[in-house]
């Protein structure tokens, strides 16, 4: 697994927790359970401080190693958005700001789950209409967001594929499995990916 790997499990894992914390603390602002936030909010603490370290850390790192998008400025906007929200809405108790705070972080993780899932469907042009494997359109939707249309965006670590010495095998078993900051393309065939293979080597490479 690679560090990039390990850094969105982990993201995943600490913005998940967070979503729960803040979803606990809000349903016992709006019942007005105060001592019960209070006696909830002392107990994790702890734990509060450190996911929210995690959370601003490993998505720092991946906002650096990933494509700046529309989607994804307006994600971390969201979430600078709802902290200080947040922060003057438990300490006042105020329930309008601390309910709008939880509905950004939602969206935030909302909007994350999105792009993700995105991500990760082959789309159905991936076919030509004779049945055959259209492998610029799978390059097109799932690499040059780094690699860029001639190979050479270099974005998040990607290799210059005009100058790449891979053959076709090892191309489509990266494709395929993903390697360092690379992340392999979910849901793709043996056969797509050496499609993608075959296209980068006559169609980028050297160029």
């Amino acid at each position: 697994m690679t560090t990039f790997e390990i850094m969105k499990k982990t993201h995943f894992v600490v913005v998940t927790i967070f979503f729960l914390i803040y979803l606990i603390k809000t349903i016992l602002l709006l019942a007005n359970k105060k001592e019960n936030l209070l006696s909830f909010s002392k107990k994790i603490k702890v734990l509060e401080m450190i996911v929210s370290f995690l959370f601003l850390g490993t998505g720092i790192y991946l906002m650096f190693d990933s494509q700046i998008t529309p989607m994804l400025i307006i994600k971390i906007s969201i979430v600078f958005l709802s902290i200080p929200l947040a922060i003057v809405g438990f300490k006042k108790g105020n329930k309008g700001l601390a309910a709008l705070s939880f509905l950004l972080i939602l969206a935030a993780f909302a909007l994350g789950e999105m792009n993700k899932n995105k991500k990760a469907v082959i789309s159905d042009k991936a076919t030509n209409a004779d049945g055959s494997i259209n492998a610029r359109e799978i390059y097109t939707s799932n690499c040059v967001a780094c690699h860029g249309d001639d190979g050479k965006r270099g974005l998040a670590g990607a290799s210059d594929l005009t100058a790449t010495q891979l053959s076709n095998d090892s191309i489509a078993s990266i494709v395929i499995n993903g390697r360092n900051t690379m992340t392999k393309i979910s849901g793709i065939t043996p056969e797509q990916a050496s499609a993608v293979a075959q296209y980068v080597n006559e169609n980028i490479k050297g160029k």
